[in-house]
């Protein structure tokens, strides 16, 4: 009696892992968690303090479906000067967090057995969000000595009459990769003469630490087929405020207002107000923390004989264990239940070898959860 598209479709191996820690936490265990993909960091007061002004100010009906036009205008402007665009705010709709601005865009673009890309490794809820959207997700194992790059010879051979999309993510979760310009050049030239839309998902493009952030919707050509996904909750440490949006072409967005006009209505009203002074915070403290974790991290990793994914954003360590353990899934239960270490298969990502820790944490929680990596290798 349950939809066969929902049964097939897996948990989030990151929640389910790190349930089992917290379970393990509340039986009495010392665990340390590298898993979680949020910052660590309080959401910065000016946030909160704007949220909590709107709601003294009675800011708590329903608003426009799409969003405040006000945080719809800072979001173009936001976009328009980081990749010279002229996006405005009738090319925003703001949602439930990057995730529901994605199944938003999916729900708008897909007809029941169209395919997507998807460039593994790759974000757990893409596949899941696809196949919700009565569409198929078309994996594309990437190469581990290209960085899990991309190339238009890696992805030209999955492309077929119903490639309607492909999901880009850059910095990318889980390796940390930060795509460069001459990848979307190549991509561009690649759907020239195809109706096919590139889903860029950019939440992370503020966590650059080497090199420059770049998206599609810099290059002209594509910016008609490009569509944008962005958040609040890591740049602005604002995970639980569930605040993100899509930047799209008009026709694009003329549809997923409908969408989220019967789904949701408005995304919370204070949080939206809240969202709004986001831009003007000054962030340069958030990312040199994590740059210095990142440099932490990597200095510590050179102790060991493992390989792993140089990591130019984001906040993410990939690391391939298969020399240890060919089984990943095996390698982080046990992982966890000898060393009270939680960290992400790669298998759930698409990578089977490998591991994800998250560097979004404090250097003595670092400190302490890489020693119990690195003494559980010792052993092995």
């Amino acid at each position: 009696m349950i939809s066969k598209i929902v049964k097939s479709i897996q948990p989030s191996i990151t929640l389910e892992l790190n349930a089992k820690a917290i379970e393990m936490e509340k039986q009495g265990f010392d665990v340390i968690k590298l898993t979680a993909g949020e910052p660590d960091f309080i959401t910065p007061k000016e946030i909160i303090e704007n949220a909590y002004k709107a709601m003294l100010e009675g800011k708590t009906k329903y608003t426009n479906s799409a969003g405040i036009l006000e945080l719809r205008e800072k979001i173009a402007e936001f976009t328009n000067i980081s990749r010279k665009t002229n996006y405005n705010a009738e090319n925003i709709v703001v949602s439930n967090g990057g995730k529901q601005a994605l199944y938003n865009v999916l729900l708008a673009i897909l007809n029941p057995g169209d395919e997507v890309i998807v460039l593994d490794p790759s974000w757990i809820s893409y596949e899941a969000q696809i196949k919700l959207a009565r569409g198929i997700p078309i994996h594309v194992p990437l190469k581990f000595k290209n960085n899990f790059i991309p190339k238009a010879s890696d992805i030209e051979p999955y492309i077929s009459e119903k490639t309607k999309a492909i999901i880009i993510n850059s910095p990318n979760n889980p390796t940390g990769a930060v795509y460069p310009k001459e990848t979307f050049l190549e991509i561009s030239e690649l759907i020239k003469d195809k109706n096919i839309y590139l889903i860029s998902d950019e939440v992370y493009e503020k966590l650059v630490f080497e090199g420059e952030f770049f998206s599609p919707a810099e290059i002209e050509n594509l910016r008609e087929k490009t569509i944008i996904i962005n958040a609040f909750s890591k740049t602005w440490s604002m995970t639980g405020w569930r605040v993100g949006y899509s930047v799209a072409p008009l026709n694009i967005t003329k549809e997923i207002k409908k969408i989220q006009s019967h789904i949701t209505s408005n995304i919370n009203t204070p949080a939206q107000y809240g969202a709004l002074s986001a831009f003007d915070v000054n962030i340069d403290y958030y990312i040199n923390k994590f740059n210095e974790r990142r440099k932490y991290v990597l200095d510590r990793i050179k102790e060991t004989d493992l390989e792993y994914v140089y990591p130019y954003g984001a906040f993410y360590l990939f690391i391939n264990i298969s020399k240890y353990d060919n089984d990943d899934m095996n390698f982080a239960n046990q992982l966890l239940n000898t060393k009270r270490l939680a960290v992400i298969p790669g298998s759930g990502f698409g990578a089977k070898g490998f591991i994800r820790i998250s560097y979004a944490n404090s250097i003595e929680i670092l400190e302490n959860g890489l020693n119990r990596l690195f003494e559980y290798i010792k052993e092995l």
